[in-house]
């Protein structure tokens, strides 16, 4: 067997193997959940220096069809008029107090949230997320109890934004169906409190990842779906400076993390984008195959943001991007970081 066809057949076998992970990138028809469980829902809304996100994500609140119990917008010391535009738009203002020692401030502000918060089910946003019409019901009606996590489909604005693509399709891939993201977090109390709350990470710079192992501990069940027509975020629009500290943040300990099955998975399939790109070199019949991983690219990122074609097309660049950040974070960069004037340190 000669090496064209070694390394065509080696691609194809790659690419077959990666369906199930487009499979799961699809969101799960609504069901009856807890659609009317709503009236029951604290929103609680970490939030540090967003006054220009706030706005978006509460007047999206304020056109649901239903309403939940409150909202409420934890400042978490903004320098900025965070407590002022959640006033206006309605929100119960929170002020967590100073940062203790030991805590980080998204877990801080998330527990202050939680112990002013009197509904029997708990739903953690961040603070650029936006929801879709009728998003809302959407997430209810899918829950079925315990942890329960939307992954935001990613509104891409500006052409920066388009170098999340691998960094977005991988974090949602590895996410669903049973663990869980920080964007977007609904749980019962019970279940909440059983885990130990979010004092229980209060050390982690990627809290939603341990707290997904927390509850399972304790006996709760996590899931998790896309949010593609259910809710919405923008990712690091700043600047391309903004994007990589951002993704460089903590991204290595979250490979770390994810399960060996999933993460065995992901790195098959980029060892397969991988093929596809080294393939045309080899032979003319090449093309076909980085053709068809171009094609599952664009299906892939379809369920995940709104990624333009070419990020399909001309993959290695964003492959190459991803690669190159990924490294990054596994030095000096990712293991230490000045996020919204915090200086975080991984463990």
């Amino acid at each position: 067997m000669g090496p064209e066809l070694i390394i065509l057949t080696a691609g194809a076998v790659q690419w077959v193997a990666s369906l199930p992970m487009l499979r799961r990138l699809r969101a799960p028809a609504a069901g009856a959940g807890g659609r009317g469980m709503i009236r029951e829902v604290s929103v609680i809304i970490p939030a540090r220096d967003e006054a220009g996100n706030l706005p978006v994500l509460l007047e999206s609140l304020r056109l649901q069809d239903r309403q939940p119990l409150e909202v409420l917008v934890v400042d978490d010391n903004s320098t900025d008029d965070t407590a002022a535009i959640a006033r206006e738009a309605g929100a119960r203002v929170i002020s967590p107090g100073p940062l203790p020692d030991s805590w980080r401030g998204k877990p801080w502000a998330c527990a202050r949230g939680a112990e002013e918060a009197t509904g029997k089910l708990l739903l953690f946003l961040d603070a650029d997320c936006r929801f879709a019409p009728g998003g809302l019901e959407q997430i209810l009606a899918r829950y079925m109890g315990g942890a329960f996590a939307v992954c935001p489909y990613h509104a891409v604005e500006k052409p920066h934004e388009q170098l999340s693509a691998m960094f977005n399709l991988i974090m949602v891939a590895s996410t669903v169906p049973t663990s869980l993201v920080g964007q977007c977090l609904l749980i019962d109390r019970e279940t909440y409190q059983q885990a130990g709350g979010y004092a229980a990470v209060k050390t982690e710079i990627l809290e939603n990842v341990k707290f997904a192992e927390r509850i399972r501990a304790s006996g709760g069940r996590t899931s998790s779906i896309p949010g593609k027509g259910i809710l919405n975020f923008r990712m690091y629009p700043g600047s391309i400076a903004e994007l990589v500290n951002g993704w460089t943040k903590g991204f290595a300990a979250g490979a770390a993390a994810t399960p060996g099955r999933v993460l065995f998975g992901i790195s098959a399939w980029i060892g397969g984008l991988v093929t596809g790109i080294i393939a045309p070199c080899v032979t003319p019949w090449g093309w076909l195959l980085y053709a068809a991983f171009a094609l599952q690219m664009i299906a892939m990122l379809r369920r995940v943001g709104s990624f333009s074609p070419l990020c399909g097309l001309v993959y290695p660049v964003v492959l190459i991007f991803y690669l190159v950040v990924f490294l990054r974070s596994l030095g000096p960069a990712g293991r230490k970081a000045t996020w919204k004037g915090r200086e975080l340190h991984a463990a």
